[in-house]
């Protein structure tokens, strides 16, 4: 039986990359940047049929959201908000021209800037936004609606933005159920719906309320919940509804679709980092990439490089250090940046705000390099193809 065929989706400041594998994850090259240069928060692919999105923007340009159909070869812009350079263009026709700027209203008109978060799944496409809404298109991302339910959510008010603003940057689905989806955003928590979005629950309860003792950081667990600043969230592959999360002070675990969360922290070096993977088929083992704190530089503790595995739920951790750098290692690898294919064993990948994209095809024992000297890499996903 054929292989599949992997693309490593990578969104970077400065657009999106595909780094592809000439056969079986061996002899990687680099196509790029595509997406106009653009800033690309997050870029996904439908293994069905080959499709890619990206999304992304900022102030200056407003939220686009980019499609290809054929393998990166063309793409196709969708522009969703305005931004700063549609005021410029009102007032200077010449520079409207020049930028194809045409003046014609946008779906969305300003109420969010970028797009922060895409997630696929039973043929509906997601979009997570700063500032946070969340958005669902049932036809590959010609038209969407938003999800009031969520933006109207009572404790809306209370919602605190994150370093990076509000941001809704995880969107976690179930096959079995399409009704069923779960959120995270910065700095508000994790949400759920069970009711395709009608409407949602605040899940950041502590299993335990003791796990609040002596934490003084704003982020940090307090008054029952797990803390507020969720940075990544990921369902495992099992029955009933085992979540994980990394969030601004720690990793956690879930039971219970979210409803309440044990720490699992014992054995990391640092409860700080952003993204979280777990395995395709066994819902006990897991990949975080710690950093030395918010405050402290966000870099990998001691400046040496390591992902950190569990095979046991978060019972214990061992670091996997072989072929990651381990001296002078400052980089940050961010949120949406760790991604993982479903072969056996199972494929992990990182990149890296220096510009590198790291594997292991070996579920974490040993590491390469897989490309380098990209610009800040936002985004990893994994693309397999029969």
């Amino acid at each position: 039986m054929a292989q599949p065929t992997t693309t490593v989706l990578v969104g970077t400041t400065k657009g999106a990359f595909l780094v592809q594998a000439a056969k079986d994850r061996q002899d990687w090259s680099v196509r790029g940047p595509f997406c106009n240069g653009k800033s690309i928060g997050h870029i996904i692919g439908d293994p069905q049929t080959g499709r890619i999105w990206a999304g992304g923007g900022g102030d200056f340009f407003g939220a686009s959201i980019w499609r290809s159909d054929d393998g990166g070869a063309t793409w196709t812009q969708t522009r969703l908000t305005s931004g700063q350079i549609d005021q410029w263009a009102a007032s200077d026709p010449e520079f409207a021209k020049s930028m194809g700027v045409t003046g014609d209203p946008l779906p969305f008109g300003d109420s969010f800037t970028d797009i922060w978060s895409l997630h696929y799944d039973n043929g509906t496409l997601y979009m997570g936004t700063k500032p946070a809404s969340l958005l669902r298109s049932t036809d590959n991302g010609e038209t969407w609606e938003k999800l009031d339910g969520l933006t109207d959510h009572p404790s809306a008010e209370s919602w605190n933005p994150g370093a990076a603003g509000l941001v809704l940057h995880t969107i976690v689905t179930t096959p079995e159920d399409p009704k069923k989806v779960w959120v995270g955003i910065s700095a508000a928590g994790v949400f759920a719906t069970e009711d395709g979005g009608a409407t949602w629950e605040r899940r950041n309860r502590l299993t335990n309320a003791a796990a609040c003792e002596g934490h003084h950081h704003p982020a940090a667990p307090s008054g029952g919940d797990v803390g507020h600043c969720v940075h990544n969230m990921m369902r495992a592959p099992a029955d009933g509804d085992v979540l994980y999360q990394q969030n601004h002070h720690g990793v956690w675990r879930s039971r219970d679709g979210g409803r309440s969360w044990d720490d699992i922290n014992a054995g990391l070096p640092s409860t700080f980092g952003f993204p979280i993977r777990v395995h395709p088929r066994d819902p006990d083992t897991v990949w975080t990439l710690p950093l030395n704190g918010d405050s402290a530089g966000r870099f990998p503790p001691d400046a040496a490089a390591a992902v950190w595995r569990t095979r046991d739920a978060g019972q214990s951790w061992e670091a996997c250090r072989n072929g990651l750098p381990q001296e002078g290692c400052f980089f940050t690898v961010l949120r949406q940046a760790m991604a993982g294919d479903t072969r056996d064993p199972a494929g992990v990948y990182f990149g890296t705000n220096s510009g590198s994209v790291f594997a292991s095809f070996d579920e974490g024992d040993s590491w390469d390099e897989i490309a380098r000297h990209l610009p800040t890499i936002l985004a990893v996903e994994v693309l397999e193809a029969h």
